[in-house]
């Protein structure tokens, strides 16, 4: 392998241990003094000193009038489309019928949805109101009854942007709370006088925010820790360029710490993809963060062959991997680590970010290698039961008290003992 481009060592990571402390404080105090610690972080890190943290359907309707009608259209149909799939997915996704898997011992299954949840939207310079959609979308369809969001207010106002709030409206969320980072995590982890808690929270956010979420599992449910956002494209030289270009570009205006790779058999497109990317960052918007992210985190690296490519890639578990070669169809088997795929050069991760379907909240930081994303299959439980009639007794009785008396687990040979004294 041949690296035209590395990362750029950073220096000293971030202090993790002090921000471990700062997040632990920030729950303590939330679970202390409740609201009142919201108000003051709120406050304090947005400018917004709202009281009433619960947004009311009048501030939803008047969002509506300040969002530009084509663009409350293009999020409808987002909304079909993510919804649409997320119903394919969970018809996979059924109860098992009682079945015998031995004489008399019938076991089932049943598909369970979690009883509520809390969707974080995150504020920052943009509004993410795709979040919104992508998140609180497979939990209606799951089936969760308490559907709950929270998203911090616009800088220096207690208003959140009626971009999210129309979103997050056509989503089907039940609740919206203006209140973001780490003391809102807490808040639907443990409850507050106004919030009251969830079962599970999802959604993506800032270092803060996934260090409350690391804190607060156990107490709450979580969907998974996320990190700088990547992407990873498989290419040859049948691949265009400019294509590749725009899309390590679109990636890298995500964050500073953001992550664009390029793994190609051909050098030629390699060092035209490096050349490519310098002149559409000439006339790129979002240039400042794009550039920074690109030079310290990009990666370009020419491999002999596709399968060293795909080997390469199921090392890193890209949270997005696209690929762009002639022979799609035949490594595709090979490519088993990536929180989601799209195929061929017209496959564009923006897609999927927004409208194709399949959802954008995605495993970073190689929790591909174990985990996929975000999906309706997040907010549902698979929960099984045993039947036995005398037969099934019978057969599994005398089995089961051996293995636990020669664990030592005397009171359970015993429950199995006493069941098998009943068929005499």
């Amino acid at each position: 392998m041949e690296y035209l481009k590395k990362q750029i060592e950073v220096g000293i990571e971030e202090d993790r241990n002090r921000l471990k402390e700062i997040v632990t404080e920030i729950i303590q105090n939330v679970r202390e003094k409740g609201d009142r610690a919201l108000v003051d972080y709120n406050t304090k890190f947005d400018g917004n000193a709202r009281k009433d943290l619960l947004v009311t359907r009048e501030e939803i309707d008047a969002a509506y009038q300040e969002v530009d009608s084509g663009l409350i259209n293009d999020m409808k149909i987002a909304a079909r489309n993510i919804e649409e799939f997320a119903k394919k997915q969970k018809s996979t996704i059924s109860d098992l019928e009682e079945t015998e898997i031995t004489p008399g011992v019938f076991l089932s299954h049943r598909v369970i949805p979690i009883e509520s949840c809390c969707c974080y939207v995150p504020g920052g310079l943009h509004p993410l109101f795709s979040s919104a959609l992508m998140l609180a979308i497979p939990a209606k369809v799951a089936g969760v009854k308490r559907i709950a969001a929270c998203t911090p207010a616009m800088r220096g106002t207690e208003k959140v942007h009626p971009t999210t709030l129309v979103a997050l409206d056509i989503a089907g969320v039940n609740e919206i709370y203006v209140v973001g980072g780490a003391h809102a995590i807490a808040a639907f982890a443990y409850g507050t006088q106004q919030i009251n808690p969830v079962d599970i929270i999802v959604g993506p956010g800032n270092q803060y925010v996934t260090e409350a979420k690391r804190q607060c599992y156990g107490q709450v449910g979580i969907d998974f820790l996320a990190g700088p956002s990547e992407v990873l494209v498989i290419a040859d030289e049948s691949a265009d360029a400019e294509v590749i270009a725009s899309d390590l570009l679109a990636q890298s205006e995500h964050d500073l710490k953001a992550a664009a790779i390029l793994v190609t058999t051909s050098k030629k497109l390699a060092e035209k993809v490096i050349e490519t990317v310098e002149k559409q960052l000439e006339t790129l918007e979002t240039a400042d963060v794009a550039r920074q992210s690109w030079e310290k985190y990009g990666i370009v690296a020419v491999v002999d062959s596709l399968e060293e490519a795909c080997a390469f890639s199921n090392q890193y578990a890209p949270e997005h991997l696209e690929i762009q070669t002639r022979e799609n169809k035949r490594i595709i088997p090979l490519l088993t680590n990536y929180g989601s795929m799209f195929e061929g050069e017209l496959a564009a991760e923006v897609f999927g970010d927004y409208v194709a379907g399949t959802n954008h909240t995605l495993p970073t930081l190689r929790v591909a290698r174990y985990s996929g994303g975000l999906f309706v299959g997040t907010f549902l439980k698979i929960c099984t039961s045993q039947r036995l009639t005398p037969k099934g007794l019978a057969s599994i009785a005398n089995v089961a008290e051996r293995m636990a008396r020669a664990e030592g687990l005397h009171a359970h040979g015993n429950a199995a003992a006493i069941r098998w004294k009943l068929l005499k």
